[in-house]
Formats: C-alpha cells, sequence, structure tokens
C-alpha cells in the first residue's frame, strides 16, 4: 500500500476492516485446522466477524497455545493454513483466472501463496522453540515491512548495511536480508560473533565502512568497545539499528560514545519492536543520540495491535498503556489471531502525525517490557512486594560506568534445597571505580525495588563476553539461571534486603535450552 504511512484513522480502521472480513472468511475459517475447531466449538460464524472490534468474540491465543504435547508432537501444524482443492476450485477468482490464464499458471499462484519455504523460529528460551513458515507471500509482507524500516532510517541506495545478526531462523536477520533487498542498498551478513568472531567483524567492518550497522545491542557494545580499545576506524558511520533485544537511553549513549571514538560522527538510532510470532518488525523513525523516541511506527494493513488489561483481557482505549495484542491481515503460512506477546506498552497506541518524521500511522509508544518481568517478592514477617525486573534491567542499562552486565540467579552454597540468590556481574567503563560502582548500584537498586543483590562480581570484558555467550549463542544472555536442573520454577529466591535479616522471595521462570523444532 503506497499511502500506508498517511491515512487517517477512520481511514485506517475502515481498510483493516475490510481486510480482517476477507482474511477472516476467505483463509482463516477454510483453511486453519486450529481456529476452525475454535470458532466452531465456541458457535462463531465467521461472517460475524465484520470489524476490529469484533476480534473480541475470539478467544486470546497465548504461546501455549502454540507448544507441541506428547499427545500432539505436531500441533505447531494447526496454525498453518492448508488450502482445500476443492473449495479453491469453486471460488469464482480461481474459476474466473484459470480460463484466462489456464490452470499451470493458476497451480503456479497457488504454490506461490500457500507453500511454505521460509521458517523462522523462537528462541526457545522459556519454553520449547516454535516453528514459524513463510510462503512467498509472506516474505513479501517481509520486504514490504523491511522497506518501511530503511524509509523510517532515512536510508538511500548510497549507503552500505553491515547485519551483524546471526545466521538462524531467527526473524531479525531476515528483516534486514529484505530490507536491503526491498531498496536495492549494499548488505553483508557477517553472521554475528559465531562465524566471524569479534575480530573478523572488526576486520570486515573496517573493509567495508558500512553507514548502517544492526544488530543486538549487547553484542554491538561487546564489539564497538574492542573495537575502540583497537582503534579501529568506522568514519562513514551514520545510524545504528537494533533488533532482539531491549534497548535503553544509556545503552543508546554508550554505543554513540564509542563510535565516536572511532571516528564516527553524531549518529542516529532506531529500535525495532517484533516477535517471530508476527513475521513482522515495527520500527521507530531514525532518532538523534540524547532525544527521546517517539514510538514504533505500526504497519496496519499488514496487522492489527490491541492492547489489553492483562488482568481482565479487555481492551483498552487509545493512549492507555496494556499488554499487547497482535492480529495479521494478509500472512499465509502459520498464522495466529489475538495473540498476547507478554509486552507491556507503557504509553499504549496513538494514532496523530508523528512528530519526528510526520508519518500519520498508529504508534506504540512508551517503553516495552514483559508481563512476565514482574514478581512478587515476600519479605519475612512483611507482606509480599511487587518488584518489576524489567525496571532493574532498565535501571543497569542507565548506569554509565556499567560496560555490560549479567544478573545470574542461583542456589545458596549450589544446594538445590537452599534458598535461590541473586548475583550481578558486571564489567567497568574504562574510567569506573569498582568501589564507587558498587556503592552507586546499590544505591539504585534500592531506589528501584528496595532491595540489593547478594553479590556484585567484577570481570574483565573478555570475561563478560563469555558470560554473555557472544560467538556461542543466538542472544546474549543478560538473565541467567544457573539453579540445579529438575529444581522447579516455583522455587523462591532470596535476595540479601538492606539491613541483611529478611529474605526476599519470588518466583523466576526457569530459562531452557533451544531443542529440535518437528513438524
Amino acid at each position: 500500500m503506497k499511502n500506508w504511512d498517511q491515512l487517517t484513522k477512520g481511514q485506517v480502521r475502515k481498510m483493516q476492516n475490510a481486510k480482517l472480513r476477507g482474511f477472516i472468511r476467505n483463509q482463516v475459517y477454510p483453511f486453519s485446522n486450529h481456529y476452525r475447531k475454535i470458532m466452531d466449538d465456541e458457535g462463531i460464524n465467521p461472517s460475524s466477524i465484520r470489524t476490529v472490534s469484533d476480534l473480541q468474540k475470539l478467544p486470546f491465543t497465548n504461546k501455549e497455545d502454540l507448544l507441541p504435547t506428547p499427545e500432539r508432537p505436531k500441533r505447531p501444524k494447526d496454525f498453518l493454513l492448508m488450502p482445500d482443492r476443492e473449495i479453491l476450485r469453486r471460488r469464482p477468482s480461481v474459476i474466473l483466472n484459470t480460463l484466462l490464464y489456464g490452470k499451470r499458471q493458476i497451480q503456479l499462484n497457488l504454490e506461490s501463496e500457500y507453500q511454505p519455504l521460509l521458517m523462522t523460529s523462537t528462541t526457545g528460551r522459556s519454553a520449547a522453540p516454535v516453528p514459524f513458515l513463510y510462503t512467498r507471500q509472506d516474505t513479501d509482507n517481509l520486504r514490504t515491512a523491511g522497506g518501511r524500516v530503511i524509509d523510517l532510517g532515512n536510508g538511500t541506495r548510497e549507503d552500505r548495511i553491515l547485519n551483524l545478526f546471526p545466521y538462524a531462523p531467527h526473524l531479525a536477520y531476515w528483516v534486514t536480508h529484505y530490507a536491503a533487498h526491498s531498496r536495492n542498498i549494499f548488505s553483508v551478513g557477517t553472521g554475528g560473533g559465531k562465524v566471524l568472531g569479534t575480530t573478523g567483524n572488526l576486520d570486515l567492518m573496517e573493509k567495508i565502512q558500512p553507514s548502517i550497522l544492526v544488530g543486538m545491542p549487547t553484542f554491538l557494545y561487546h564489539l564497538l568497545r574492542q573495537g575502540s580499545t583497537e582503534k579501529r576506524q568506522l568514519e562513514n558511520l551514520r545510524c545504528i539499528v537494533f533488533g532482539g533485544e531491549k534497548v535503553a537511553p544509556g545503552t543508546r549513549r554508550k554505543l554513540a560514545s564509542l563510535v565516536r571514538e572511532m571516528g564516527a560522527g553524531d549518529i542516529k538510532t532506531l529500535a525495532t519492536y517484533g516477535f517471530t510470532e508476527a513475521k513482522l518488525a515495527f520500527p521507530e523513525c531514525a532518532t538523534p543520540v540524547g532525544e527521546s523516541p517517539t514510538g514504533y511506527h505500526l504497519f496496519p494493513d499488514l496487522g492489527i495491535i490491541e492492547i489489553i488489561d492483562p488482568k481482565t483481557g479487555k481492551v483498552l482505549p487509545e493512549g492507555q498503556g496494556g499488554e499487547i495484542v497482535f492480529t495479521p491481515l494478509q500472512a499465509r503460512g502459520t498464522i495466529i489471531l489475538r495473540y498476547r506477546t507478554g509486552d507491556l506498552a507503557e504509553g499504549g497506541i496513538i494514532h496523530e502525525p508523528c512528530p519526528r518524521c510526520g508519518r500519520n500511522v498508529p504508534r506504540l509508544t512508551g517503553r516495552i517490557s514483559r508481563v512476565s518481568g514482574i514478581h512478587s517478592m515476600q519479605l519475612q514477617k512483611v507482606k509480599g512486594t511487587l518488584v518489576d525486573f524489567n525496571e532493574l534491567e532498565h535501571m543497569l542499562d542507565e548506569i554509565e560506568d556499567i560496560g555490560t552486565w549479567q544478573l545470574e540467579i542461583r542456589k545458596a552454597n549450589d544446594d538445590p534445597m537452599e534458598l535461590d540468590q541473586l548475583l550481578l556481574h558486571v564489567s567497568l567503563a574504562p574510567t569506573a571505580s569498582p568501589d564507587h560502582l558498587a556503592r552507586k548500584i546499590e544505591e539504585r537498586f534500592l531506589q528501584t525495588s528496595e532491595l540489593r543483590p547478594n553479590a556484585i562480581r567484577f570481570h574483565s570484558e573478555q570475561g563478560m563476553r563469555k558470560r554473555h555467550g557472544v560467538g556461542t549463542l543466538i542472544k546474549e544472555e543478560r538473565i541467567l539461571d544457573n539453579r540445579p536442573k529438575g529444581v522447579t520454577n516455583k522455587k523462591t529466591m532470596s535476595v540479601r534486603s538492606p539491613n541483611r535479616k529478611h529474605r526476599h522471595r519470588t518466583g523466576i521462570r526457569k530459562l531452557h535450552d533451544p531443542s529440535k523444532i518437528n513438524l
């Protein structure tokens, strides 16, 4: 859609209503085993879903709904659009096109629309990995969305992109790949740290002299920190694009400082919000370092975002923060309706011209955090307190004297029967003092959550690269669960309180390693 970024709110809703009606009637109900059964069991007539507000007739889809079970090991396949030949043969459009173009051409068109040809996967840290299949139409959507990311970053054909995401079934890598192709921009994928290593990435960076760097914030920090130490040159850089992780203003400032030491001038940054289940990523517009981003620009022709109260499931009005729920409008392959992301948008959705780029599209505003990052912590003999681990992450990113950090959860004395402990691992910024930083960290912890870590441990930059899994993991680990395997997720966690007499308790979800994906 050429004018996707200049539609009024009324035009957006009218367009989405029309697309949703056709998608439910012509694709979802006839070709999705999962959603056809849901509608039949709930007595929902697909023709009754005529507007975006009618989506509320459908139940939410949760991550657990997608996971394979011993009884249904191929459960993800139920979410594939699998066309029925007899239904397609009876459609007037297919009959007419067969007469005009012949059976062979119609067969090729249908294969292009429905035949899977690409797969990405969830990372499998909090649950078993789930595959998401793409058809040619889905990769066209990726190309469209990727091109819009380039436009919001003010990209041109003269740019050079260095794609530092790992070679993997990872959404961020493929968005970057199709983004460059869509705008005919030179791009090189390094495979991240796993393929070339840090030195190899820096060698290629110096040789190519990219104007745009794309990668995960933690990996970019490690890479640019070493590049600055080695006095590498990066003179043409004008923009850094982030994906795969949250990025705080403090991280943007640290990276801008590092690239200035490598010869770059004032750069802009652009963060993206994406998730495997959407098969899309939504970008900010390019923002000067030090200025506040204006929100993630949505693609209303490709999907519908609802903001709900995470406790009640009620859809919230514009401008009110809540949980992000996604429904595609023209996807094929694996599809999900009303998918609860578990992500909280602090400012909800607004629809007004962006004050920076002028585009008139819905925007997700405010910080985005995880619902699962909020835990109830219990002091002995004191009522429970909610502690937001998203706030702890943001707080640590904002401390200038911290290079990188990692929170580790483990058992006291490595005893499975003991309470859990929270350890903080950090590397120092070049001019920082360990004693001064330790005091600052404890003060910030108290201000943010009324607790302190059990211990703060300092590491070299090389030591932190190893702890984060740079070069070995798809996503660097900033929250690490090192409790003995087999310990249930219901175990409590103790964290040293300010007077060292009380223990705080909370449940923290156990992280799992990815396993083989079977369709």
